[in-house]
């Protein structure tokens, strides 16, 4: 990519932004510094710091593998194997899809709402009764629901589910990573079919399902298409699958959850608020856009009180 003559760091980050330019990566610039910090072990500013020094010429090698990995359409968080979700560190794996800055909304909401219906982070006996409301986070993934969830309301008991074995494993490990591992639960099965056999109770339920139409696996981006696991991706014919198997599961429950929350693909957003208003009455069943103005995620809520 470059002679023999000693570049500095800036100026092999300015070749590798070229170089994923011209194989058409999304953005390259931001790909090629993410990937140089991850080489040479610095933060973003430590990078800029750096920038007047040599290129170490013994990681030559391993940066040319980085960059055509990265120019080969592989996402660079799965290169790196890291991701960052609301504000706390992920390690990531193709097992597992990689956490998107929506879902952090998410998770927003299931805190704001949750602590009004039982209390601050840290309820007590006199948050109506309700000591540690019981969490599900449905299709782990790697964990970053309920992790984050486990670390912003440390009263609450996290449980968290999926179906694939190596999903689990990514996700125990970014409990441990995160200082919670004694707090969150992880149970191998389908959807809410762990709490059903176990006729446990849940307070509040929170999913990012699969949600993208089977039809529609032609259009998405190849970092999507070829590198992120099919079963997180898809949610049969339409992408609401899992939405009508989830809310029909909720009357199997020993009690209805006061909150559910899920994240929904653009354009299903309403469609899932009916199912949810079909399978029980709540107080309220709203709709929260993304920052890009999207419906992106339908939460239903009741007192929990609420016969």
């Amino acid at each position: 990519m470059h002679d023999e003559r000693r570049i500095t760091i800036r100026e092999a980050y300015a070749e590798a932004s070229s170089f994923l330019w011209q194989r058409g990566v999304r953005e390259p610039e931001a790909n090629a510094g993410r990937l140089l910090e991850h080489l040479l072990g610095e933060s973003h500013s430590g990078l800029l710091l750096r920038w007047p020094e040599p290129f170490p010429q013994e990681r030559e090698a391993d940066w040319q593998r980085l960059l055509e990995r990265k120019a080969s359409g592989e996402p660079v968080q799965y290169i790196i194997g890291e991701q960052e979700f609301y504000g706390l560190p992920f390690t990531v794996t193709p097992a597992v899809l990689i956490p998107r800055p929506e879902t952090e909304l998410l998770v927003e909401q299931v805190v704001l709402l949750g602590r009004q219906l039982f209390g601050g982070a840290a309820a007590g006996p006199g948050a109506g009764g309700v000591v540690s409301p019981t969490v599900a986070d449905v299709g782990t993934g790697s964990g970053a629901i309920a992790v984050s969830l486990a670390v912003q309301c440390p009263a609450w008991r996290v449980t968290a589910s999926d179906i694939a074995p190596d999903a689990l494993a990514a996700a125990r490990a970014n409990a441990e990573r995160n200082g919670v591992a004694e707090r969150v639960t992880f149970v191998e099965g389908d959807l809410l079919g762990p709490w059903i056999e176990r006729g446990e109770r849940l307070d509040l339920v929170v999913s990012n399902p699969p949600y993208i139409p089977e039809a529609d696996e032609a259009g998405l981006q190849p970092e999507v298409r070829l590198f992120e696991p099919r079963t997180a991706l898809y949610g049969g014919a339409d992408g609401l699958e899992p939405y009508r198997r989830l809310t029909a599961q909720l009357g199997e429950l020993p009690a209805l959850p006061a909150l559910v929350g899920f994240e929904v693909g653009q354009g299903q957003a309403d469609e899932v608020r009916r199912l949810l208003e079909r399978a029980a009455d709540w107080d309220e069943v709203r709709i929260v856009p993304d920052l890009a103005g999207i419906d992106r995620h339908v939460i239903a809520f009741r007192n929990k009180n609420h016969a």
